[in-house]
């Protein structure tokens, strides 16, 4: 499993490799909110490399032409993945930049050291530049210190880089890691050493060892569910990891107004999910039901979400219909936790605001399952508000 370099950085800081200040960006306007000082580097967060070659990597000096270059690494493709996040980092320097790394050698059965004294995109033109010493026995000091010699280092740069080479192989062990590298490492014209660029592959059968790692492993697997509904059913976007309240809703204009007067009450929207228009003449696109029902299915198996806020308009489905799948889905639900244990299943609180004729009708069928309607968008974010408060008190 290969982690993205802001999740990468924050294991390089918690082992003392020192890295940059920096920032997680989830959306251009978090921009706005920057406290790293100008200039910055942003760069798109893909498991791809190439993403500088790709224009993934931007300087920027100013927040307009910050919010510019991020709405544009946002919307950039590369190798056909799009970053759901940027990472903001302080502009650096570097004299010289190296490469490292400590990787599992699968023929011998023994971690490997390289380094290079040649880093960043230019590594792989100069293979003659890379030296390698194996691990043969128990690690210790004097296999880094083999490796810069090797390298060619000299003065203080042999014990420096060696103890950032320690750090790395002790990262790589507590981690059971197949690959933790560094490219490059830079080294600024007073000998300080940075870490500008990481990446890290975690062995697959250790995942289950760690749990910082197995949730991140399940939030990538998430992810990825989000991305195929995406392109089977609708559109799903995470807004906010921390948040509670996901929002389901029939166009992308509508779901984003949702989103903002959540914020603006206070709330923390967590994900949102444009499930499109009713109608289709495409037949095989799924149903408007079909895509409600199993939207509702999907946005409940995020652990996080305790209200889903529905809003949909239009004359398709009719409220009876919208009621019918709704009913539906909360009967199911509560068959699951009656039939398993409540910490293996959980049911978020729906209200739903809906506008059009025979409204009264599918309110009643909504309220046999303590499912609130109201065709007021006001009372809706309202009402979801301090369900969500509810909800997080009683978790």
């Amino acid at each position: 499993m290969d982690v993205l370099e802001y999740q990468a950085k924050e294991w390089f800081r918690e082992m003392g490799i020192p890295v940059l200040p920096s920032q997680r960006i989830d959306r251009p306007s978090d921009i706005k909110r920057l406290k790293i000082p100008y200039p910055v580097v942003l760069k798109s967060q893909v498991r791809v490399g190439g993403r500088g070659r790709a224009g993934g990597v931007r300087f920027v000096t100013n927040t307009i032409d910050a919010i510019a270059a991020a709405q544009t690494i946002f919307h950039l493709s590369i190798l056909g993945e799009l970053p759901e996040v940027l990472l903001a980092e302080a502009k650096y320097d570097a004299d010289q930049e190296f490469y490292l790394a400590v990787v599992l050698d699968a023929a011998a059965h023994r971690p490997l050291l390289l380094g290079s004294v040649q880093g960043g995109i230019d590594v792989e033109s100069a293979p003659e530049l890379l030296q390698q010493v194996v691990v043969e026995q128990e690690f210790s000091p004097f296999y880094a210190r083999r490796l810069t010699i090797k390298m060619g280092l000299q003065g203080p740069l042999i014990q420096t880089v060696s103890g950032i080479i320690e750090k790395m192989y002790q990262l790589f062990v507590q981690k059971d890691l197949d690959l933790v590298e560094i490219n490059p490492l830079g080294v600024s014209s007073t000998g300080e050493l940075m870490a500008l660029d990481g990446k890290v592959t975690v062995n697959d059968r250790a995942i289950a060892r760690h749990p910082d790692v197995a949730a991140m492993a399940e939030k990538m697997a998430q992810r990825e569910k989000g991305r195929k509904y995406s392109l089977e059913l609708g559109t799903w976007d995470e807004v906010e990891p921390s948040g509670n309240i996901a929002v389901l809703g029939n166009g992308a204009g509508l779901v984003m107004a949702t989103m903002d007067l959540l914020t603006d009450a206070g709330s923390q929207p967590a994900s949102c999910l444009n499930i499109g228009h009713g109608r289709s003449w495409n037949s095989t696109t799924p149903s408007f039901k079909d895509r409600l029902q199993q939207g509702l299915e999907f946005l409940s198996e995020q652990k996080n979400i305790q209200v889903v806020l529905v809003n949909i308009l239009g004359t398709v489905p009719t409220p009876i219909e919208l009621a019918q799948v709704i009913v539906s889905f909360v009967q199911r639900r509560e068959r699951m936790t009656t039939n398993k244990s409540r910490t293996q299943t959980y049911s978020p609180r729906v209200i739903v605001r809906f506008a059009g004729a025979d409204f009264d009708s599918a309110k009643e069928q909504l309220a046999t399952v303590q499912v609130p309607l109201v065709n007021s968008l006001d009372e809706a974010i309202a009402q979801a508000s301090r369900l969500a408060k509810s909800s997080g008190r009683r978790r």
